[in-house]
């Protein structure tokens, strides 16, 4: 028995749309733009998709996940669904052909490979403001926004093996997270489920590359970086970013996740004795500077002999005057893992275990983005 929305001739744009993931205006303007359009056509107006065009579409959100521009993608997409092969993506720029019985495709638009994606154009209703970000970006954006979630871990695995960890964090991962946050804000309660999607994704590989790397790289008997985030504050994404980054450099980072209480932060540090404590604040309404104060002030071990800790203040929800003995400001997680690993940049003070610089005032420094 054929499935709602199906024909002897195939199936409808909006059953195709609900499918794959991607709204009816999409196909709508694949097929205009690119020719990527269902063969048949119902009474010469209602489009029927046949298994064909679907899997066409299919391979054509495959294409455009990976960041492939679409364009491109459609003619591979088309060369591949006609039974051409998969050279097409080699010979991208040459003409597309459609398979025997097929409708002529129409001229592309001028600006068809570089004009605006209908899915990501921050002026389209399913658009995300993305701006000047790396390709990365976009193909990851797409196959958040079409709720792929496959695609959305293929694309943040290709993006740590091929930029590295902080790269791949600053240039993909971040700027993706800002614009699917600005679109749910926008746009009232929709699209939560694409930043849920996302985030919880970010979230699971941050986490298996700190558990593989410090696997691979522990060395028992160091002092850990202690991660908190302070009471309140629930966005841990940056600190699993860090503690990744760290357990790749073979530093033991000790998480204690969100909304962690003062009383727990202050208890910790007496029992661990960590090299460094990070501090994480969103808001303003989260960062407590007595609460980081008293951690840098706390000393611990043998009489004559004892030390504290370095305490990084990230994140946005610390002022600018936020400073004091003891406490460094970072302005990113590149520049928390230097303050927390170099051994020669200019001008340092002596080093710790680990590589990590003895206790400074550097409260010039900017706050820490997510």
């Amino acid at each position: 028995m054929p499935t709602p929305g199906t024909a002897e001739v195939g199936v409808t744009t909006g059953f195709l749309a609900r499918r794959v993931g991607v709204s009816p205006t999409t196909l709508r303007s694949w097929d205009r733009r690119y020719g990527l359009g269902p063969a048949v056509r119902v009474d010469g107006r209602h489009r029927r998709w046949s298994p064909e065009d679907v899997a066409m579409v299919q391979e054509m959100c495959r294409l455009t996940a990976s960041g492939v521009r679409p364009a491109e993608a459609a003619r591979a997409a088309k060369e591949r669904a006609r039974g051409r092969g998969t050279a097409a993506l080699a010979t991208v720029d040459g003409q597309a052909a459609r398979g025997p019985g097929a409708r002529p495709a129409p001229p592309p638009a001028p600006d068809a490979g570089r004009g605006p994606d209908p899915e990501l154009d921050a002026g389209s209703p399913s658009g995300l403001p993305l701006g000047g970000v790396r390709q990365e970006c976009r193909g990851l954006a797409r196959a958040a926004v079409r709720l792929d979630a496959s695609a959305v871990q293929e694309q943040l695995a290709a993006a740590v093996r091929t930029h590295g960890l902080v790269t791949a964090w600053e240039e993909v991962m971040v700027p993706t997270l800002r614009a699917v946050g600005r679109k749910w804000e926008s746009s009232g309660d929709r699209y939560v489920e694409v930043e849920h999607l996302l985030s919880w994704h970010i979230s699971a590989t941050l986490r298996h590359l700190y558990v593989s790397w410090a696997r691979q790289n522990h060395r028992p008997g160091t002092s850990p970086v202690l991660l908190a985030c302070l009471p309140g504050e629930q966005h841990t994404l940056p600190l699993e970013a860090l503690g990744a980054a760290l357990a790749e450099l073979g530093v033991p980072a000790l998480m204690l996740g969100g909304a962690v209480p003062a009383e727990a932060v202050i208890a910790t540090v007496r029992r661990v004795g960590p090299a460094a404590v990070a501090l994480w604040s969103q808001s303003r309404s989260t960062a407590s500077l007595p609460l980081a104060q008293h951690v840098a002030a706390s000393r611990w071990g043998v009489r004559g002999a004892r030390t504290q800790s370095l305490v990084l203040l990230c994140g946005p929800g610390w002022s600018r005057r936020s400073g004091g003995p003891g406490l460094l400001r970072p302005p990113g997680l590149r520049d928390a893992v230097r303050a927390l690993t170099s051994r020669d940049a200019p001008g340092t003070p002596p080093l710790g275990p680990l590589g990590l610089p003895a206790v400074r005032d550097d409260s010039a420094l900017r706050p820490t983005h997510v």
